[in-house]
């Protein structure tokens, strides 16, 4: 289905307001974007100074924070309650599961750090925090900069290149919300494939890494 006639996947759950102005509340989206995009190649770099790599709650907790810092009464927090999907069929689970859930993810991620590829460990924490969906608001850019910072991490670098990994995320949002359903269909049946938002993720990486090489060569970038 065409990006213009999808309507956007949005969490609903209820929550002080701390700015009621769109406009407002947009600029301060924007600017917590960059500070949360500052704050993940940051982690990068301190993640790869202190070896062995150990993926944390609370580190993806400080992602959170970064984005809804001003924005959010639970910035930095795991939701209190219940909170709902618009547009998607996925139940997110209750909230008094959510830290054992993230514990979870974050053992995943660290038992197959050695043996496990970039992509799929990437793809994974992507997949997996959008269906715990442990915060009020956030959920979405959390879990791109988490991935954006599992694959630099595994990969030794930060990711080269603009548009950004997680700002080519979001502009694909058909397809990326696409593969979420895909593994919500398989985690129904009890298994754990993201093959899907592997798929994605390469041809993200390719459009990323194609614009580095344009720019090395000099060459004039093509805007789409």
């Amino acid at each position: 289905m065409p990006s213009a006639e999808r309507e956007a996947r949005e969490s609903r759950a209820a929550e002080p307001e701390l700015i009621t102005d769109p406009d407002l509340k947009a600029e301060a989206e924007a600017a917590n974007g960059l500070l949360q995009y500052d704050y993940a190649v940051k982690s990068v770099s301190e993640a790869l100074e202190r070896k062995p790599f150990k993926l944390r709650v609370s580190r993806i907790l400080s992602f959170q924070r970064e984005a809804l810092q001003g924005i959010s009464a639970f910035a930095g927090l795991t939701r209190p309650a219940g909170v709902q999907i618009e547009g998607s069929m996925h139940e997110p689970p209750a909230a008094h599961l959510v830290q054992e859930l993230l514990e979870e993810m974050c053992d995943y991620v660290n038992e197959h750090w050695k043996d496990a590829s970039a992509i799929h460990l990437a793809a994974y924490a992507m997949w997996r925090l959008n269906w715990i969906r442990p915060f009020v608001d956030g959920n979405g850019r959390t879990s791109r900069i988490l991935s954006f910072y599992v694959m630099s991490v595994k990969l030794g670098s930060v990711l080269p290149g603009t548009p950004t990994f997680p700002d080519l995320v979001k502009a694909h949002r058909d397809a990326y919300e696409d593969a979420l359903d895909l593994a919500d269909a398989a985690c129904k049946e009890g298994r754990t494939d993201v093959t899907a938002m592997e798929a994605l993720i390469e041809s993200l990486l390719a459009k990323q890494l194609a614009r580095v090489y344009e720019l090395a060569g000099g060459r004039t970038l093509d805007p789409s």
